[in-house]
């Protein structure tokens, strides 16, 4: 059934506009970028050693709005709200939640923030020890270096 052209003047104009709403929803909030930078991962330390242990593996650079790079090549991500995912490249498949614009936490596969924090390095950020060369010692428990869940 064909609307008479009055009926049409009021809604095509409606349902235009309630189409581009639903397109401006997106569940887990806007869309935005991180700052560039290079974050810098690890795992918290204790009070009978370092603050906290590297896990240079884990580190990443944003390099623009949606590009990060690794060691291992470069990809592309996606921040919604507080929640970022690595949407291609080494780190495919990866999410983290942002506790603020300097700290993100990586997620764990039950969606729970896990201990790996990743810190957006400025001049103030202090290098930690280093989990890669922990292997086989006590900091290598602490790094989970032996841990498959963690390692």
């Amino acid at each position: 059934m064909l609307l008479p052209p009055a009926m049409l003047k009021i809604a095509l104009p409606a349902t235009l506009i309630a189409l581009s709403a639903a397109a401006l929803a997106v569940p887990g909030g806007p869309i935005g970028s991180l700052q560039p930078a290079a974050y810098l991962c690890e795992l918290p330390g204790d009070a009978t050693g370092a603050a906290g242990y590297r896990v240079p593996s884990e580190d990443f650079t944003i390099i623009n709005a949606n590009t990060y790079n690794t060691a291992s090549g470069r990809g592309t991500y996606l921040l919604t709200g507080d929640d970022l995912v690595l949407t291609s490249g080494p780190k495919r498949g990866q999410k983290f939640h942002r506790i603020s614009a300097n700290f993100l936490r990586k997620l764990g596969p039950d969606g729970k923030d896990s201990d790996l924090r990743c810190v957006r390095r400025v001049i103030n950020n202090f290098p930690a020890k280093d989990c890669s060369t922990a292997a086989g010692s006590e900091q290598a428990a602490r790094c989970g270096v032996n841990d498959p869940v963690r390692g």
